[in-house]
């Protein structure tokens, strides 16, 4: 009989971490799993170690085949899991003890959710940078599919290792390869198609960094990958209907989404600044004004706001301007750092 829930694992040269990863997914509370590890042409001993577990536990289970990335290793154990759950997991990665037994209670719970992520702690924490030690703060401050979707282009929302996704809506989408990250584009096409991403608000999975990592070694995990992906999303969902929006912040962070826009021919009716020298100039021909503009602006043509501002705080304080003004987030504007 199908299990209950299939583990996706795509691994390359994975050998000096797989052991780790499969031996907590043996110590889950939930038992009813299979896990798939995908070898992506590994030159390590990965493989063998995948087949030593599968010799042990007949749960595990190994796909093999030539190196073709992520995305192609992704898409080949999709058609090797079995269960209507699918729990993302990567080869360097750690699982609490409870996480399948939470997620798949989550997803019972609440039929209305297509997938659910859940809050991680990094590792290890001695070499962690600032930058993803904010990020990590960010995504526990993400309790409610609500929050995951206002949060959805401020940055990736849910750590997509940590994601449970029913394997009908992950079998309709599938994983593409648009040369930006693949886990942010299947949020956002999850998210634009409707459905609802849930959040688990326990840390249920120790999530490795490292200068190995995917996301630190290719370009299509880059700030400017990840800016070239909002745009078009932006482009196709929000802006649909407009060519012209009005921008809230210029700095370096509103500036390469007003380029990545530009070249989907969306552009910016005004922006909207507080600095006080350069309100009443002109940035790109367009004019700068202040946020006690945005009424009168968008009354006229009821053009989308986009905010794009780096910072929780600084981004907080938009948002409680923009409610006081009788704006909506996701109906009127959204954040986009």
């Amino acid at each position: 009989m199908a299990p209950a829930i299939s583990i996706l694992v795509p691994a390359y040269n994975a050998g000096r971490t797989l052991a780790s990863a499969l031996r907590s997914v043996q110590r889950q509370s939930e038992t009813d799993w299979e896990c798939v590890v995908v070898d992506d042409g590994s030159s390590d001993h990965t493989a063998e170690i995948a087949r030593a577990y599968a010799r042990e536990d007949a749960r595990v289970r190994l796909v093999g085949g030539e190196h073709r990335g992520i995305v192609a290793a992704l898409s080949a154990g999709l058609s090797a899991c079995r269960a209507p759950l699918i729990a993302r997991f990567d080869a360097d990665d750690l699982m609490s003890r409870a996480r399948l037994l939470l997620q798949r209670a989550a997803l019972d719970h609440d039929p209305a959710l297509s997938a659910v992520g859940c809050h991680v702690r990094l590792f290890p924490r001695a070499a962690l940078r600032e930058r993803r030690l904010l990020y990590e703060r960010w995504l526990r401050s993400i309790r409610t599919p609500e929050q995951l979707e206002r949060e959805a282009f401020v940055e990736c929302p849910v750590a997509h290792p940590t994601l449970m996704i029913r394997k009908s809506a992950l079998l309709a989408l599938g994983y593409r390869d648009r040369g930006w990250p693949e886990d942010y584009d299947l949020v956002l096409r999850l998210l634009q198609s409707g459905q609802r991403i849930g959040v688990v608000p326990e840390r249920l999975l120790h999530w490795r960094d490292g200068a190995s990592r995917l996301s630190r070694i290719s370009q299509s995990y880059s700030i400017a990958a990840f800016v070239e992906c909002k745009a078009e999303f932006l482009a196709s969902g929000f802006l649909a209907a407009s060519d012209r929006y009005l921008l809230w912040g210029f700095g370096d962070t509103g500036k390469a989404l007003a380029n990545a826009l530009a070249r989907r021919g969306k552009h910016p009716e005004a922006i909207i600044e507080l600095h006080p020298g350069r309100l009443g100039q002109l940035i790109r021909e367009v004019p700068v004004v202040p946020p006690s503009a945005l009424p009168g602006l968008h009354s006229r043509r009821s053009l989308p706001i986009i905010v794009s501002v780096a910072g929780i705080g600084p981004r907080t304080e938009i948002r409680q301007a923009l409610e006081t003004m009788g704006f909506r987030e996701l109906r009127d504007y959204v954040c986009a750092a």
